[in-house]
């Protein structure tokens, strides 16, 4: 039986490794964004490509429209869709936060709530990997907003029943364009770095090998967990010389 695999977010960092990694395993992939642009200019003519904004019902119904019509049925789901808002908690603008919150966990929700639906009406099993943050877990300056947002995420992780696991991963910083706003000067790459127990930026090929494992059959009694991968900051008072 073909291996299907649904990627959000997929023309961002992340969302550009976990997909390579599933091609690379086997899967056939349905790759989307809200820019169609981006999209093709990351794959090409590779993959099945849904243009769509997954932070609204509509949108990530859309997605499985799509799916459907061309036979598919994704059993995998990475969401990889999400933003970095910062600012003073006291300071935030509402757009801001509004933004926050579609980007990291109305998107979430939404297309998680299609892909269950899909595969319940299958009477098919399934695996998806949402998105966190090590700032969900330790409080940290000014991440207010992703806090609350990748705290959500957290709690959508719980769901169960069956045949369908959902998981999560909690990153500390990584090396992407979402974090260029942090990492775009080297005193902020620098002071990034040195925050962590383990100093050093993380990449989004090491985050996409953990989700890409837990989505495997590999992980197969693994569900409603979130996993860290940000150095032991979350758990670890570092110490910053």
């Amino acid at each position: 039986m073909e291996k299907v695999a649904l990627v959000t977010g997929a023309a961002g960092g992340l969302g550009q490794s976990v997909a390579a990694r599933l091609a690379e395993s086997g899967w056939r992939l349905i790759v989307t964004s809200r820019d169609g642009e981006r999209l093709a200019g990351s794959f090409g003519g590779n993959h099945l490509q849904v243009v769509a904004d997954c932070s609204s019902v509509a949108g990530a119904r859309h997605i499985f429209e799509v799916a459907k019509a061309q036979q598919l049925l994704p059993t995998a789901f990475a969401h990889c869709v999400g933003n970095i808002r910062l600012g003073a908690l006291h300071r935030q603008a509402e757009s801001d936060f509004a933004a926050c919150l579609n980007a990291n966990l109305i998107s979430a929700f939404h297309t998680l709530a299609a892909f269950v639906g899909a595969l319940r009406d299958a009477r098919s099993p399934g695996s998806a990997v949402l998105v966190s943050s090590a700032a969900a877990r330790i409080g940290t300056p000014n991440h207010e907003a992703v806090a609350a947002a990748k705290a959500g995420v957290e709690g959508l992780v719980r769901y169960a029943g069956n045949g369908i696991r959902i998981n999560a991963v909690a990153p500390g910083i990584m090396d992407t364009p979402a974090a260029t706003a942090i990492l775009g000067s080297a005193m902020g790459r620098d002071a990034a770095a040195r925050q962590y127990p383990f100093p050093g930026i993380g990449s989004a090929d090491e985050l996409a090998e953990l989700m890409v494992w837990l989505l495997s059959d590999k992980a197969a009694r693994v569900t409603g967990q979130v996993w860290s991968l940000d150095a032991g900051f979350s758990t670890i008072r570092p110490l910053v010389r």
